[in-house]
């Protein structure tokens, strides 16, 4: 395989087996981080916009959905890592039909997921967020932007899992392009519709959802213009058992994780929500830069998913070493760094998103307590993503679940009673990813000497 590999409209497909090690992760993950902050964006502009140019309450409004949001998406948002692992595995085997018949498959997969997402999104929209107590003077505005927001999830999943097709083969470059111009429109629309039509969450969410449109359609564009196993044939659209079985083999166990860590979260939202109004946008003003964070730490995670999957396919041991070691290194660096900066400048930050007194008091609070140790959690983040790229998924979710999830929730019904202020419900995040990420480490390690041998290559048959 050569170093790079260009189609007649210029793709360039990024070779994982070969050369040196450092500069591919760099050159996968930094455009990677860059089109997830991008997506963020979409949510941090209408969290920024509403702030600033309508109200108190918009603006716990949104800020209050992105829990209910993740939940609702990480199941499927798993199993396009699962797609990503195949599709990577059948390239280092270089096995052309095993790509074509993961990719019309997953296609299929992403279309069905977005309408299902659609159908259930605009039905509990408010019964969640009623469980979840979200204040009185809340809960009409988060309803319809919730509402609103789900009515692109169709788009929103086309673009997630064509992107998880392209980073595949080491395209992180075009998703970044094609997110830079949703951004742009996301931007302008939320500006325009808030500011000048007074349309409020209303305005945000329309901005949201036209510009998941563009993204989707752009990513059906490159898809379609590729060339050979990885063109994406709309007469070649339907699932093909074996791929099927093996995307949901490793991607149900990643979104089984996801939505459990969605789950806690909203139950640590429901925490927050009884503080009022101005903690709810306090913690939504916050949580926006460990997004931020986090999404470096995804991208390095992805990277260590992909190049893992394709070099163990090849058989590549010692390399598949190295992705492990390169990627925790690179994430903790990267993410501690942004860390302490945004720690570092936190009242500029916060003023991005609101100008109240109070609501910039608990944003400070999350910050000071979570955003400063975020870091901690590339220890089980690119630790379970190397095990999913060996082909283990169950083994890092279940011990996500446990050592994150339901020591959380431990902590919500059994340490806040006796200690019920904001910043005692803030610290089980540090503490939660000690725990874990001392497990996964180990179950790494574990699988690592048991795999790592002839005999047990390759990983997919």
């Amino acid at each position: 395989m050569r170093t790079h590999n260009k189609s007649s409209q210029g793709a360039v497909r990024m070779d994982m087996l070969h050369g040196s090690l450092l500069n591919k992760i760099l050159l996968f993950s930094l455009p990677l981080a860059a089109s997830s902050i991008l997506q963020q964006l979409f949510n941090s502009v209408d969290v920024a916009v509403v702030g600033r140019f309508a109200s108190d309450q918009a603006l716990a409004a949104v800020g209050s959905n992105s829990s209910v949001i993740s939940l609702m998406i990480n199941l499927f948002v798993g199993i396009s890592v699962g797609a990503n692992v195949v599709i990577a595995n059948y390239i280092g085997q270089k096995d052309e039909r095993g790509i074509k018949n993961a990719i019309h498959t997953v296609s299929v997969i992403a279309l069905t997921s977005g309408c299902l997402l659609l159908v259930v999104g605009l039905l509990i929209a408010r019964p969640i967020l009623e469980a979840m107590d979200t204040p009185d003077d809340v809960i009409d505005l988060a309803v319809l932007y919730l509402r609103i927001y789900f009515l692109g999830m169709p788009f929103f999943m086309i673009y997630n899992f064509g992107a998880s097709i392209l980073r595949s083969m080491g395209d992180t470059k075009r998703p970044l392009y094609c997110l830079v111009a949703a951004g742009i429109i996301n931007t302008v629309l939320n500006l325009l519709l808030v500011i000048v039509f007074k349309m409020s969450v209303a305005g945000v969410a329309i901005g949201t959802v036209v510009a998941n449109m563009f993204s989707a359609g752009v990513i059906i564009y490159i898809l379609r213009h590729e060339q050979g196993p990885f063109k994406l044939n709309f007469k070649h659209l339907r699932i093909n058992r074996p791929e099927l079985r093996k995307v949901l083999q490793i991607g149900v166990p990643a979104g089984i994780q996801g939505m459990v860590f969605s789950i806690a979260n909203i139950f640590i939202q429901a925490a927050v929500n009884r503080f009022g109004s101005a903690a709810i946008a306090g913690s939504a003003a916050a949580l926006t830069y460990e997004y931020y964070c986090y999404f470096v730490v995804s991208a390095f995670s992805q990277a260590a998913v992909t190049f893992i999957s394709q070099n163990y396919g090849a058989g590549q041991i010692d390399r598949c070493k190295r992705i492990f070691r390169l990627t925790m290194l690179l994430s903790v660096a990267c993410c501690g760094l942004l860390n302490v900066l945004f720690v570092w400048q936190k009242h500029f930050a916060i003023s991005f998103f609101t100008s109240s007194p109070e609501v910039f008091h608990y944003a400070a609070l999350r910050m000071n307590i979570v955003l400063l140790t975020q870091c901690l959690a590339c220890s089980y983040e690119i630790a379970g993503a190397a095990l999913r790229g060996l082909g283990y998924s169950m083994l890092p979710a279940i011990l996500t679940v446990f050592g994150t999830c339901v020591l959380r929730l431990l902590w919500i019904y059994l340490v806040c009673p006796l200690l019920p202020s904001f910043d005692a419900l803030m610290v089980i995040y540090p503490i939660s990813w000690i725990v874990t990420g001392a497990a996964v480490l180990v179950a790494y390690y574990v699988v690592q000497k048991k795999l790592f041998r002839p005999k047990e290559m390759p990983i997919f048959t």
